[in-house]
């Protein structure tokens, strides 16, 4: 009787030893037998929700074409890190112990500069879609769909002065923010070289960014015809509320961190007509490719999709194609499929949502031609 009561309880404790070992649902759990498990780091609550959900969306929208292709598959494990470093170097932990082979993010810049660290100490490979400092590709292991910060600060000058849309220049930006505080520097030298004249350099912190009268005024009484905001779209909101405010009627011009003004709750959008922004996406772009991404994306999310979206997309297929370069398979570890995947990054092009023939270079940067568009009655408009 004893001996039989303790082989019940030996088979009970078996049992809820195997139900204690399984992780998400029994689809994901079967599928990762066989499958290249994809993390992905970003805010999808919080103030910057609308990038981590985008990012989110469109890397699943990539995952669910590739895998319908057959061969190789991938499962998509996304962690909510609220911009918060702190969290977002949790939420690498927790996908570590899921078992993560690659890492898909992080979305935004500050944690994506605490996370990158841990995975060169770890050998997993990382390929962020939007996180932009030149800092987070410093190991071999990383690498960037988006612009470095530097690139696009360039960029967004050149762009200016060779389409002549000002010469009198003032910026506002966030100091305390590394994304902000790169493409500014980058920005001023280049403005420099193109003839531009930088009439005010307003700074804000994020301690300090929801009056912003003074920096305003500043720019105002500085006689600049153009003010660049190499910031985040709510504190856009504000300076450009501001300027309509103070009367103050100057062209704006921003970064992919303005993609998002047009879905703030309760916002006045008429604010934003003919407010410019460089991204390397524009949704009504005519080619094939975007028309299909867009006309899947507001099926599956209804909405449209933004840079954001794009990039993640992009990065999935990145992946796709590097593993298939590689000949990576579904049972390697994490270090080996990096080891691979870092090799292979510089031997790949991609004709992809937010380039045609894009390549990576050795340092983790990526090759491609931004593109400007601009608000006009409530939609992103590609500019010539």
């Amino acid at each position: 009787m004893k001996k039989a009561l303790s082989m019940v309880l030996a088979a009970a404790m078996a049992f809820g030893c195997v139900a204690c070992g399984s992780t998400g649902n029994s689809k994901e759990s079967t599928a990762n037998s066989n499958t290249i498990k994809i993390g992905s780091i970003g805010p999808l609550t919080g103030g910057a929700a609308i990038y981590g959900n985008a990012v989110k969306n469109g890397a699943q929208l990539a995952v669910d074409e590739i895998n319908a292709k057959g061969g190789l598959q991938f499962s998509l494990r996304v962690e909510d890190d609220e911009n918060d470093v702190e969290k977002s170097i949790n939420a690498y932990n927790s996908l570590k112990d899921w078992g993560m082979q690659v890492l898909l993010g992080t979305v935004t810049t500050q944690p994506c500069l605490a996370v990158a660290p841990e995975t060169a100490q770890d050998n997993i490979f990382l390929l962020t879609p939007s996180a932009s400092a030149p800092e987070i590709v410093a190991e071999d292991n990383a690498f960037q769909v988006c612009f470095t910060d530097p690139n696009l600060g360039t960029a967004a000058a050149e762009y200016i002065a060779d389409h002549n849309l000002a010469t009198k220049i003032a910026i506002i930006y966030d100091s305390s923010e590394a994304y902000s505080s790169g493409v500014h520097d980058n920005f001023k030298q280049a403005a420099a070289e193109k003839g531009l004249e930088v009439l005010a350099d307003e700074a804000f912190t994020s301690d300090n960014k929801t009056d912003f009268s003074v920096q305003v005024q500043k720019a105002k009484n500085s006689g600049a015809e153009l003010v660049f905001l190499p910031i985040y779209y709510n504190e856009a909101n504000l300076i450009i509320q501001e300027m309509n405010k103070q009367g103050y009627d100057a062209a704006i011009f921003g970064c992919d961190g303005l993609d998002g003004l047009l879905t703030i709750k309760g916002a006045d959008t008429s604010l934003f007509e003919d407010v410019m922004l460089l991204t390397p996406f524009a949704a009504d772009s005519s080619d094939e490719l975007t028309q299909n991404f867009v006309a899947k994306y507001k099926e599956t999310y209804g909405d449209t999709p933004n840079q954001f979206a794009a990039d993640a997309y992009d990065g999935v297929y990145a992946i796709w194609t590097a593993c298939e370069q590689a000949g990576v398979t579904a049972d390697m570890d994490a270090s080996d499929v990096c080891d691979k995947l870092k090799e292979a990054m510089t031997q790949i092009t991609l004709n992809g949502l937010t380039g045609e023939g894009m390549k990576w270079e050795a340092s983790g940067e990526v090759n491609k031609t931004p593109k400007a568009v601009k608000i006009v009655n409530g939609a992103y408009v590609s500019m010539e």
